[in-house]
Formats: structure tokens, sequence, C-alpha cells
């Protein structure tokens, strides 16, 4: 590429989409990408924080509503996306910033795994089965890739037996997984927050999205002819407002358990991140501008200093 792309990262509630589009107003042929496995679902807005109309009129946006929210997609779609909108925008010598989130979306980009095909039959079976079970199976056939899934998630258990099972092949087995960092000529600019700061900031972030009409974005989707996809209603404060909406738990009660779910994913988003020694962090004093901090050290990325 004419122009090395710059990644900004950080976990949700970082300000990442802001200081990108403080960058793009810097740098004129600036493009965004965003590595997010929310916002690639039309109809999900309010709740993933995508980009607002307004903002993407004003700078070109790449990998947004890419899939209905009834629909399954894959990191291997998102892959083929970003690396069409990096061709794309290289293309016209335009700067790429791509703001991430969403830890293995990123490394699939910048690293090129080669990603594993699809079974769906036995996709459907296994989802089935308790959680338990998909843990334990997995832990019998492929023990590296149990090791490295929360006994919990669901999604990505039944993700890893499915390659397991269609293919013959371990999981684990596929490229040199996400603990490998080789050079790339990819440019990373990390958002590190005080923790008491960070948890602050994603309670008033979930309470503006409320107040946004996040519970009305969520019963349109419910009323959609097709159900939702199962990532789709496991998306952080969907599943809590689905629950409301279906009459499980108060809107109150959903609220909180948004903001407690949103900070432990935080967490998890900063020690995926933290784990690659090639990110260059920026460590944010709460009391100073968080555009005035970071910008500087994306422009210098870029050239421009």
């Amino acid at each position: 590429m004419t122009q090395p792309p710059v990644v900004i990262l950080g976990p949700t509630a970082s300000g990442k989409s802001d200081v990108a589009m403080h960058v793009a107003q810097v740098v004129r042929d600036a493009e965004i990408i965003a590595v997010d496995a929310m916002m690639v679902y039309r109809g999900m807005d309010i709740g993933t924080g995508k980009p607002t109309t307004a903002d993407q009129n004003q700078v070109p946006h790449h990998c947004l509503d890419l899939q209905d929210a009834s629909e399954r997609f894959t990191v291997a779609d998102f892959q083929q996306h970003a690396n069409e909108a990096l061709t794309s925008i290289a293309s016209r010598d335009g700067h790429a910033l791509l703001v991430a989130g969403t830890g293995m979306y990123l490394q699939a980009v910048i690293d090129g795994f080669t990603l594993p095909g699809e079974f769906p039959e036995i996709r459907a079976e296994l989802e089935s089965l308790p959680v338990e079970e998909l843990f334990g199976r997995l832990s019998a056939v492929d023990p590296e890739a149990a090791a490295k899934i929360e006994p919990t998630n669901s999604r990505r258990l039944v993700r890893a037996l499915e390659v397991c099972l269609g293919s013959g092949r371990r999981f684990s087995s596929f490229g040199p997984g996400a603990n490998v960092y080789p050079p790339t000529e990819f440019r990373q600019v990390g958002i590190l927050w005080p923790r008491p700061e960070l948890a602050q900031r994603i309670e008033i972030r979930v309470h503006s999205m409320i107040e946004a009409g996040w519970v009305d974005e969520v019963r349109k989707l419910l009323a959609m002819p097709a159900p939702l996809s199962l990532t789709a209603r496991q998306a952080l404060g969907y599943k809590e407002l689905i629950s409301h909406l279906e009459g499980h738990m108060s809107l109150d009660h959903a609220v909180a358990e948004t903001i407690l779910r949103t900070r432990q994913f935080a967490v998890r988003q900063e020690r995926w991140f933290r784990r690659d020694p090639r990110i260059d962090w920026v460590n944010v004093d709460a009391g100073e501008n968080l555009v005035e901090q970071v910008v500087p050290k994306v422009l210098n990325c870029l050239g421009r200093n």
C-alpha cells in the first residue's frame, strides 16, 4: 500500500471513534474502517455506538451495515470486506484508519489469518447442546483451543467444535493463532484509561444510549420478520434489553446488567490487546483532554507532525 494503515484501538467507551474523527479532520484523505463485530449488523446502531449519519457523511466509513441482524457473520466475512476496503483506499492514495474494538477481527486482517470453512449442519446440532457439554467435548478433542476460550462462551465453543468435527483438524491447527505477533506494516495506537475512569465512561455511555432510544431500537429488531441471529441476541445490552422487553427483568435491572457486563467485557478487550507488543499505548490522563493526548501520536504514525 502507498500509505501504511494506522489502527486506533482500545476497549469500549475509550474514545476511539472521537480520536479517529479528529484525525480525519486534519488528514483530509483519511477513511475509516470500523473493526467491530456488531457494527456489521444493520439496525444495530445506538447500542453499538455506530458512527452517526453526520460522521459518515463527513468521513468515508467502511465495514458498517454489512449484514442483516438475522444472518450469521463470520471472521472470514469481515476479513474479506476489510481487505477490500483497504485495497480501495490504497487505490485512491488515501490513509486507512482502522478503529478497532474486536481483537480477533483486527488480527485476522493485519496478520492475514488463514481461516477454516463453515459446516452449518454440524453447527446446528452443536447449538442445541448445553455449554458445559460443549466445553467438555472441545477439551477432549482440542485442549489447546479449549484453554483459550471462556467455558461460558457458547458461540466460540460451537465454532471451535464445528471446525474440529467438520474439517477433521484441530481448531487450534489453523494458522499460527492469535498469540503470535509477526512484523506488520500496520501501525497500532492503543488508548488505555485508568480502570475507574473507564468504568465511569461506560456507565455514562449506557445511560446516554438508553436516552437516545436504545429500547425502541431493540423493539424494532424483535419485530423483524426473521429472528435475530444468536450473535446479535447475545450482543452487549441487546441481550439484557431483549430480556426486559420479553418481561423477564425491569428496565433498571437490564441497564445495571448491561453496565456490569460491558465493564467486564472492556477488561477482556484490554487484556487481549495488551498481549500484542506491536501496539504503541497512550496512557490517558483522565484530567486532560483525550483528543489532545492521542491525536498527535496517530498523526505521527501517518507522517503528519
